[in-house]
């Protein structure tokens, strides 16, 4: 799969709060969420984004609370892909249930700058500057969670499992 969008660049230790604030968390609604993504550390992110882009990311991404909004959110306003050093074990997993693209890379960080345009390669593992010039390896995700990203996220995974329609 491969996808192409603009990179959005956070720093370390973006946590949960700064992805979604618990004051918009009384309204569960994709695009309610949405409208909100990231609002504790970009002003620009929700206007801006585009289905497609990419977040890329320092260490810790989505430490703190574990709430699954953080992911909605992003999901909600396009995000393709989330590229960090580490992510809290928390968000990773809820990412994954949720279908949510996830890698970590020790290099995108340093390879990328904000704004530019890159290209998500999930087959050979990289992302790409879309001039060619810059280049991050993804580490292998695991096949068992690829599956249940590729298949939507945890629920209609565990359907299709079960040969439920």
């Amino acid at each position: 799969m491969t996808c192409e969008g603009r990179v959005w660049k956070f720093g370390d230790d973006i946590n949960t709060d700064l992805i979604i604030s618990g004051r918009y968390l009384d309204n569960y609604d994709e695009s309610h969420l949405a409208s909100h993504a990231m609002e504790g550390i970009s002003t620009e992110f929700a206007k801006r984004v585009k289905e497609g882009d990419i977040i890329i990311a320092g260490r810790n991404f989505g430490c703190g609370s574990s709430r699954e909004q953080a992911v909605v959110s992003l999901k909600g306003c396009g995000v393709q892909a989330i590229i960090a050093v580490s992510f809290a074990r928390i968000f990773y997993r809820n990412a994954v249930n949720l279908g949510m693209q996830v890698y970590e890379s020790t290099d995108a960080y340093e390879a990328f700058n904000d704004g530019d345009k890159a290209s998500l390669d999930t087959s050979e593992g990289c992302l790409r500057a879309s001039s060619g010039a810059t280049e991050a390896s993804l580490k292998e995700v695991p096949p068992h969670l690829k599956a249940i990203v590729d298949s939507g996220g945890l629920m209609p995974y565990t359907k299709f499992k079960l040969g439920i329609r």
